[in-house]
């Protein structure tokens, strides 16, 4: 699947000693947490034959995890991951929902946030352009916000649609 990420050079990828504060650019930026969930959609999908070994998209992703937790970040940027990583990681975003949508939109009655899934009425329009680590980000605030219907009166619709 072909995403709306930015080219990315081909040599000397971005250092780890590079990393910036998060803050700097949120919406570009990948969270610890979906760190995690990819690597265990890849534990669960190649897991290790002996124990010792990993798989190469597991060890791609354990070695980002690990240099962020020793350096207690929350977030990275996704161009200083390396291409082996940023290749895990899209693979495992290419098996979540698309969408946080569940058919209920307000913005369509003129709310400014959708009282169906939490998202503004500017990312429900930009959607589709958005590359995948920005709908992460916006996933991120809406479920952290749990004030959406998906979340709440209507969370086993959501489940149902979307398997979240």
């Amino acid at each position: 699947m072909e995403h709306n990420s930015p080219a990315r050079p081909a040599k000397n990828p971005p250092a780890y000693d590079r990393w910036v504060p998060a803050e700097t650019f949120p919406a570009d930026a990948i969270h610890l947490t979906d760190l995690e969930a990819a690597l265990d959609f890849w534990r669960a999908r190649a897991p290790s034959p002996d124990g010792v070994r990993l798989a190469p998209e597991v060890a791609a992703l354990a070695e980002v995890y690990a240099r962020m937790a020793h350096a207690r970040q929350r977030q990275v940027h996704e161009a200083a991951l390396p291409a082996p990583t940023l290749a895990a990681w899209l693979a495992w975003y290419d098996s979540t929902p698309d969408t946080p949508c569940i058919a209920i939109c307000s913005t369509s009655q003129g709310d400014a946030i959708c009282k169906g899934c939490g998202r503004s009425f500017a990312e429900v329009q930009h959607w589709l352009a958005m590359t995948p680590v920005h709908k992460r980000a916006v996933w991120r605030r809406i479920t952290q916000e749990g004030t959406a219907l998906r979340f709440t009166r209507y969370a086993e619709r959501a489940a149902a649609t979307t398997g979240v």
